[in-house]
């Protein structure tokens, strides 16, 4: 890089100022590739398993370059997935500080009294620090269980699965059903689709893609 040799892998590179070879031969900079996957539960978010489970690339087979996940799904949670090459945009996504929200589907294993929800609303406690606060909609009950939206701005490992068990009770059914402003609304369960240029831009505010 610049006339170096380098060989740290966390050196930080600046796209716009720093020249880098490979085999000395310049990078090209690859076609930027955004899809929006629904995953099935049962799927997993890495690209191999030793376990032998699925995972999601075993969806996207025709997808015709290398992308990764944009944050996680965990293999008992179903919804949208954003999978891309573009590592600027992936940081934009899964960056706390930039408060993308993520929508949930929740079928609670109890009936959610409307205190609960508003301790959900306010932001619970748990092991690794105070959330913050969510929106938070009742669905409907059933019989004796609770169905509810739920928005938050976080990434937390297992977050809202935490949340709901800091209001005594737990997750039977968990989807994400939204990103930001990108709904579920269209996509099959185990499809993808190319994100639109719309769609794009409406994530990557305040940032400028380059």
């Amino acid at each position: 890089m610049n006339g170096r040799i380098v060989e740290d892998p966390d050196l930080w590179v600046d796209f716009d100022r720093d020249r880098i070879l490979f085999d000395g031969k310049p990078l090209e900079s690859r076609q930027r590739v955004y899809i929006l996957l629904y995953k099935p539960t049962g799927y997993i978010t890495t690209y191999k398993d030793p376990e032998g489970r699925p995972t999601v690339y075993d969806l996207i087979a025709d997808v015709e370059t290398f992308v990764s996940p944009a944050g996680r799904l965990d293999l008992d949670t179903s919804g949208l997935l954003i999978l891309t090459n573009d590592t600027r945009f992936a940081e934009q996504l899964t960056n706390p500080d930039h408060k993308i929200a993520k929508t949930y589907l929740v079928k609670c294993s109890t009936l959610l009294a409307d205190e609960g929800l508003e301790k959900l609303r306010a932001g619970v406690e748990l092991s690794d620090g105070p959330t913050r606060p969510a929106v938070v909609r009742r669905v409907r009950d059933s019989g004796k269980y609770s169905h509810i939206e739920i928005r938050i701005s976080e990434g937390r490992n297992r977050q809202v699965r935490r949340m709901i068990e800091a209001v005594d009770s737990k997750v039977l059914k968990l989807v994400r059903t939204a990103i930001g402003p990108i709904e579920i609304a269209g996509l099959k369960i185990g499809q993808w689709r190319p994100l639109t240029e719309r769609e794009i831009a409406s994530l990557c505010r305040p940032f400028t893609r380059k």
